[in-house]
């Protein structure tokens, strides 16, 4: 099967993200917490563990420098060039300005989601369906995220599962400019481990780690469990 529908189908946990706006989820939402402390191991796990050797192998000695432009670069888009952004729901106001921008450093992490997905297929089946469970962890968090702070902003809900829909874009176009750009044959995996780490110790862990509650921390290791024993299973 094509990258580009596995993209598809991780695209959708963005869709059903800020999808959720639309209902009473109340618990849901209370349990989102639980899945970012979840989402936050495996990512952690899986880029220091699978994309970052897969990555050196591939790009060579310059690896650990893409990473970090990736790191770098996700950074800059999401908390330097603006200042109030977290993967949580959006509970009171912002300035409109913050939606949007949220949304464009949200699309560079999805678009190389979908060069993940695509680049780890590459490498194999196996490596690709582990990436690939990686991604769709944190994807309705992140369609949840960028839908409230649209919703926040003073924009409509249907605006807000647009916003969504548009980081799902991302991701299948990203896997579709993994198969024609050199470079990112090449360094794709190095752009993922860098963006994938980022967002699972930057992004996910500061959503927990500040809470006296030690489930999350539980739930955190669990993560990176189920990586280790993912991979086992999978022969990686």
């Amino acid at each position: 099967m094509p990258p580009v529908y596995f993209a598809a189908l991780a695209a959708l946990g963005n869709l059903l993200g800020a999808l959720a706006l639309t209902a009473p989820l109340a618990a849901s939402r209370r349990a989102l917490g639980f899945v970012l402390a979840f989402s936050a191991g495996f990512l952690v796990a899986v880029a220091l563990s699978q994309l970052a050797p897969e990555a050196v192998i591939r790009g060579g000695t310059t690896a650990g420098l893409w990473m970090l432009i990736a790191f770098a670069l996700v950074h800059l888009t999401q908390h330097t060039l603006v200042r109030h952004f977290h993967f949580g729901e959006e509970t009171h106001a912002v300035s409109p300005g913050v939606g949007a921008a949220a949304l464009a450093g949200l699309m560079l992490h999805t678009f190389v989601d979908g060069v993940a997905i695509a680049t780890s297929l590459a490498v194999s089946d196996r490596v690709g369906y582990v990436v690939l469970t990686a991604i769709v962890l944190h994807k309705i968090p992140e369609g949840l995220a960028i839908g409230s702070l649209f919703v926040a902003s003073g924009r409509s809900v249907r605006a807000a599962v647009a916003a969504g829909a548009a980081l799902g874009l991302a991701t299948i176009i990203g896997a579709v400019a993994a198969g024609r750009a050199e470079a990112l044959v090449t360094h794709g995996l190095a752009i993922s481990a860098g963006v994938t780490l980022y967002v699972g110790g930057s992004n996910l862990i500061p959503e927990f780690q500040g809470r006296a509650n030690w489930k999350h921390h539980a739930v955190f290791f669990a993560g990176i469990g189920a990586y280790i024993l993912t991979a086992q299973l999978a022969g990686i």
